[in-house]
């Protein structure tokens, strides 16, 4: 018999370091009365500004919320965006010790102006290039370095195509993780994503793995599905292949565990964002606790459940994902 809540006790124990590009979420808020007699577009009535740690450091967020601990490895900019990034890390009692920072990058920072809460316009600030050769050798030794000293439990790939996951960088700490024994998981993107071969958990999103594989199906078309999954599995080798399938749940396939489809539990659904950093941190920490994959699968898939109850991007309750993994 599992014991569900020994598992989650046992969350406590565990550290991952989550790679990958940071950012921040910038809301701007307003009301709107008025359509502004300069141009077609709203005037929105300022009324107040909200920052929230965005990209990788909100995977950061859900891990800590899970009660593990969570070291976020990445690379920012010089700039005014990266020190109110470290004034949101204190904030939220995260650790630093993970960041590099480079004078020719700049801080990703996405701003939402909302009006009547409703989204109006995102403008974002970002570098897309590449980390230098230079920028590559110091976050690989970063992480390396954390990961020994720190004894980590897993290593979450978290990849937005901002430039921080270098091919270097990915294949270089996969191979560092599978001679440690460290767990690998991936939350991958377009651009790299064959270059995530032999790592231990691999998640794109339906979206993803038709991209990836070049593949256009019908949702409902299980053979063409199959068929992506089969080709993604052959091509990266990963000990387990997770998809997730919004409204229609996940699927899973390993040795054990084969071309497994769990469906989505009924829920109000309010707001899908950040739903995806809650799946691939419940499941993650699943993993580390030696919990099989059809079950790691199944509490991760309540888990992004859960965070679409609720309005913006919002961590996982632990109690909560606790309570109805007890259902299970």
């Amino acid at each position: 018999m599992i014991n569900i809540k020994g598992t989650f006790r046992d969350f406590s124990k565990k550290k991952v370091i989550i790679v990958g590009d940071v950012m921040i979420d910038t809301y701007i808020h307003g009301g709107v009365e008025r359509i502004s007699p300069e141009a077609p577009v709203p005037v929105v009535k300022y009324s107040d500004t909200e920052q929230r740690l965005g990209g990788a450091a909100n995977v950061g967020l859900n891990i800590k919320a899970l009660e593990a601990t969570p070291i976020i490895c990445s690379v920012l900019g010089k700039d005014r965006e990266a020190s109110m990034f470290k004034k949101l890390l204190e904030d939220n009692h995260l650790s630093q010790e993970g960041l590099l920072f480079d004078k020719d990058r700049c801080t990703t920072n996405k701003t939402r102006v909302i009006g009547n809460n409703q989204q109006l316009i995102r403008v974002d600030k970002e570098d897309t290039h590449e980390l230098s050769s230079e920028m590559e050798i110091q976050l690989i030794d970063k992480v390396k370095s954390l990961a020994i000293s720190e004894k980590v439990d897993a290593i979450i790939f978290e990849d937005y195509n901002k430039g921080v996951l270098t091919k270097k960088v990915i294949s270089q700490l996969i191979s560092f993780a599978n001679e440690n024994g460290i767990i690998t998981t991936v939350d991958p993107k377009k651009d790299n994503f064959f270059v995530y071969e032999n790592v231990t958990l691999f998640k794109p999103n339906l979206k993803e793995l038709k991209e990836g594989t070049n593949s256009n199906f019908d949702t409902n078309d299980r053979e063409a599905f199959l068929n992506a999954a089969n080709t993604l599995q052959e091509r990266l080798n990963p000990k387990l292949l997770f998809v997730t399938l919004s409204a229609a749940g996940v699927y899973i396939n390993n040795e054990e565990s084969k071309d497994i489809f769990i469906p989505a539990h009924y829920r109000n659904i309010a707001d899908v964002s950040g739903a995806g950093d809650t799946v691939i941190s419940a499941i993650t920490l699943c993993l580390t606790c030696g919990l099989d994959a059809k079950l790691s699968a199944e509490i991760a898939n309540l888990a992004g459940g859960l965070v679409c109850e609720k309005v913006g991007v919002v961590s996982v309750d632990k109690e909560q994902l606790m309570n109805e993994a007890l259902a299970l």
